[in-house]
């Protein structure tokens, strides 16, 4: 082989090893902070979400990628690893020694590597249920969390590791051979499990509804021969004490008393952020009237700019005791209006 076709391989290598620019994708550089990166990253993925772009396999690709690239760079430790070894770098975290990229490549070329691909192997995922309250959902906020995660760590001598069976030639006399499995492992560094404290930063965007879920790659239970598990938050939303969220539409309800519900009212309901909802009512209002203050819900979580309305429902409260046959007839005068006493299913 002459110097060229060498010096061809090498550089074929080099680029395969290297990968994609994670930053490119996402359009920030190397600098740009964790709270930037998940701005550009929300905002690309809402523009190439599958759900907005049916049909289109571009943009899936494309959703797939920045999805590909926010993992590594959001994660402090696989991004420090991607900033010195590129993508591959980050692929071979966790798998321990006595990997050597180079020899796969070549072993495609004809320069040996007989032995079978092993099997990938990864830890068990966690899955973490985030209760948050609705005025998180309606502003948005971050929550830090600590958790006790258990990792292998070396702990001296060594370990069979990377086991598989290979197939072995012998002759068994002229002309005649003979093929038998073998089973052969590595020697890695013993390990042993400890447990170690890290804090994670979730960011809860507004408009998340319950279910939708936030995934650390690599941050769920360890395994001795391959990677971390995922780590995976599932949002669920804690019961509010005034309002109760469908979709992007906020419901409450309101109790007045019954002169209030003959001669009007006006009233201010406190919102999730504390800005006043001002209600006023004129007419008569009856048990179980309902009005909507449009754009008094939540914001939609792909589109800020789209908001939900607030549906309240009135309550009336009747006083309690007899009246006087005067006040029957004052009410009578007053009310003016006919018997209706009418049975019918209401369901």
């Amino acid at each position: 082989m002459d110097c060229k076709s060498i010096i061809l391989i090498f550089y074929l290598v080099t680029l395969v090893l290297s990968g994609r620019d994670f930053y490119k994708i996402l359009g920030v550089d190397k600098s740009t902070s964790k709270k930037d990166i998940k701005r550009a990253y929300r905002k690309l993925a809402m523009k190439f979400h599958p759900d907005k772009n049916p049909d289109d396999t571009e943009a899936a690709d494309k959703f797939k990628e920045i999805g590909d690239a926010y993992e590594t760079l959001a994660d402090d430790d696989k991004r420090a690893t991607y900033n010195k070894h590129g993508e591959e770098g980050v692929k071979k975290m966790g798998q321990g020694g006595g990997h050597d990229p180079f020899a796969n490549f070549f072993g495609h070329f004809g320069f040996g590597g007989q032995e079978e691909q092993q099997r990938e192997h990864k830890g068990s995922d966690v899955n973490v249920n985030l209760f948050v309250t609705l005025e998180e959902l309606y502003l948005g906020s971050f929550v830090t969390i600590t958790r006790n995660k258990p990792v292998y760590k070396e702990s001296g001598g060594t370990r069979q590791c990377r086991c598989r069976m290979e197939m072995k030639t012998h002759a068994t006399g002229p002309g005649s051979f003979q093929m038998t499995q073998h089973r052969v492992c590595d020697q890695c560094p013993g390990v042993k499990l400890v447990t170690e404290q890290e804090e994670i930063e979730l960011e809860i965007e507004p408009g998340m509804v319950n279910g939708m879920q936030q995934k650390f790659t690599g941050k769920g239970e360890p395994h001795m021969e391959g990677e971390h598990g995922d780590l995976i938050f599932k949002v669920q939303t804690h019961r509010h004490d005034r309002f109760e969220r469908q979709g992007d539409d906020l419901y409450c309800n309101v109790t007045v008393s019954l002169q209030e519900a003959l001669n009007g009212f006006e009233l201010n309901i406190p919102h999730l952020d504390n800005h006043l909802v001002k209600v006023k009512r004129d007419k008569i209002t009856w048990p179980g009237a309902t009005i909507m203050k449009k754009g008094e819900g939540m914001a939609n979580f792909e589109n800020r700019h789209k908001l939900g309305n607030l549906y309240i429902t009135f309550d009336v409260k009747f006083p309690r005791g007899e009246l006087s046959g005067e006040d029957r007839k004052s009410i009578m005068k007053i009310i003016n209006m006919s018997s209706v006493q009418t049975v019918y299913n209401g369901l």
